[in-house]
């Protein structure tokens, strides 16, 4: 399974609470609509850190995952993201699991 890890860093004219509020409540329905996603957990980061949510992202590859954001729906979705965020910073990683 491939996982997307993308730290996202509000714009500065929005508070903490209007990005989480935007992310919860607009953005996470339409990144939850992308073809292939098979797991999302959105991070609230709410102390003060340099950035202020972490999302993840489970796809069955990353083929699947580029995939998903070449469509339009997925376009609309980094467009939402941009639209909201000073900076969006994603890696891909092997997620290796201690304890379950």
């Amino acid at each position: 399974m491939f996982k997307a890890i993308i730290l996202l860093t509000r714009k500065e004219e929005l508070t903490h609470e209007e990005f989480v509020s935007w992310w919860f409540g607009d953005h996470a329905p339409m990144a939850a609509a992308l073809p292939g996603v098979r797991r999302i957990v959105f991070n609230d980061v709410s102390n003060g850190e340099p950035v202020d949510g972490v999302s993840e992202l489970w796809f069955d590859s990353q083929e699947e995952f580029e995939a998903a954001y070449a469509t339009d729906h997925g376009k609309a979705v980094a467009a939402d993201s941009m639209e909201h965020c000073a900076k969006r910073e994603r890696m891909f990683v092997t997620e290796n699991n201690i304890v379950s």
